[in-house]
C-alpha cells in the first residue's frame, strides 16, 4: 500500500512565473494525493497549480471514467483558491467534486467564498453554469473517515484567518500539512518596565504559547511526510513579518525534528525568492548530517514522491 504525492504549486501569496522561478515553480499551493490501491484522488488547496492538475486529469483520469475527487482547502485566502475557476473538471458533466474547508469570515459560506469567484464581476462564467456536481462541506477540528481506509484529521493553525492543518492516514502511512501557520507566541506584554506589564498574564501567555506549539508538534508526530510553511528566514520573520501567519525555516526544521517526522518538505516559498536563493538555502537547511534522521528538502513543482 502506498500514497503518491505530487506538488502542482509550492509558492505563497501570488503566482510568480518567470526565468528566476522555473526550477522550483511559480504556482501557488496545490498538492495531489493518490491512493492507487483504492483508486482515490485527494487534492489539498486550489491555488494556481490546480489549473495544470485539472488539465492532467482531463488527459489521464477522464478516459477511465467520470472524475470523482475531494478538494481539501486549508483556508480561503485567495492564493489558495484562485485556481478553482480554471479547474477544467468543474465544466465537465458527470464530474463529482467535494470541497472541504473552514470558513470564518463574516458568516459567508464556503460555497459563497470559493464559488463566488465565478460571478460576472470577476469571471466570464457563473457558478450556476458549471456542469459538475459540486458539494461544499464545512470542516472543524476532528477526525473524519473518508472511506476506503483513508482518514483525515483536521487541526487549527495560527493564521490571521481560520486555517486547518491536515493529517491524512492510510494503511499505516501518514502525510501532514502545516501551512499557512506561524509559531504560537505570547501576546501579552513581557517587558517589566512597560506600564501595561502584568506578571501573571505574561507568565500565563508564555505557558499557553508553549502548550499550543507542543500540541501542533504532537499533531504531526511521526508523520512520513510533513509539508510545512517556511516562507521566511528567522531574521526576516522577526524583523518584518511577525504576525503575518507564516513560519521561518528554522522553526519548521526544529518542529519537524522534535516531532520525529521522517521527511519535511519546506513549502509556501516567498514569491520574491529566486531559484538561486532557494538553492543557497538548501545548502544551509537541508544537509542531512546536520538535521539527523529527518530528510529535509524544498518542495518543487512537478516533483512526485511515494510513501
Amino acid at each position: 500500500m502506498s500514497i503518491q504525492i505530487k506538488f502542482w504549486g509550492v509558492r505563497g501569496s501570488i503566482p510568480c512565473p518567470g526565468p528566476k522561478t522555473m526550477k522550483y515553480g511559480g504556482n501557488t499551493a496545490c498538492i495531489e494525493l493518490r491512493f492507487p490501491e483504492v483508486n482515490r484522488l485527494i487534492i489539498i488547496d486550489a491555488g494556481s497549480g490546480l489549473r495544470e492538475l485539472g488539465n492532467f486529469m482531463m488527459a489521464n483520469d477522464l478516459k477511465k471514467g467520470p472524475i470523482n475527487t475531494d478538494i481539501f482547502l486549508t483556508h480561503t485566502h485567495w492564493d489558495h483558491i484562485m485556481g478553482f475557476p480554471f479547474f477544467t473538471p468543474i465544466y465537465v458533466p458527470g464530474s463529482t467534486i467535494r470541497i472541504h474547508g473552514p470558513v470564518s469570515f463574516e458568516g459567508d459560506t464556503l460555497e459563497k467564498v470559493v464559488g463566488g469567484q465565478l460571478t460576472y464581476r470577476y469571471f466570464p462564467v457563473r457558478q450556476a453554469e458549471l456542469a459538475a456536481k459540486i458539494e461544499y462541506l464545512d470542516l472543524k477540528e476532528g477526525v473524519r473517515d473518508l472511506g476506503d481506509g483513508i482518514t483525515v484529521t483536521a487541526k487549527y493553525l495560527n493564521h490571521p484567518i481560520l486555517c486547518l492543518g491536515y493529517r491524512f492516514a492510510f494503511q499505516g502511512k501518514s502525510i501532514c500539512t502545516a501551512y499557512d501557520t506561524e509559531p504560537f507566541r505570547n501576546v501579552f506584554c513581557t517587558d517589566p518596565e512597560d506600564p501595561s506589564y502584568d506578571e501573571g498574564m505574561a507568565t500565563e501567555g508564555e505557558l499557553v504559547a508553549q502548550e499550543q506549539n507542543g500540541v501542533l508538534e504532537q499533531f504531526f508526530s511521526g508523520a512520513d511526510l510533513l509539508v510545512h510553511d517556511s516562507q521566511y528566514t528567522h531574521e526576516e520573520y522577526l524583523s518584518k513579518f511577525l504576525g503575518w501567519g507564516h513560519s521561518s525555516f528554522e522553526h519548521a526544521v526544529a518542529a519537524a525534528k522534535h516531532a520525529g517526522v521522517k521527511a519535511l518538505a519546506l513549502f509556501h516559498h516567498d514569491p520574491m525568492r529566486t531559484d538561486d536563493q532557494i538553492d543557497a538555502l538548501t545548502e544551509k537547511y537541508c544537509v542531512t548530517s546536520r538535521q539527523g534522521k529527518t530528510e529535509i528538502f524544498f518542495a518543487r513543482e512537478g516533483v512526485t514522491l511515494e510513501i
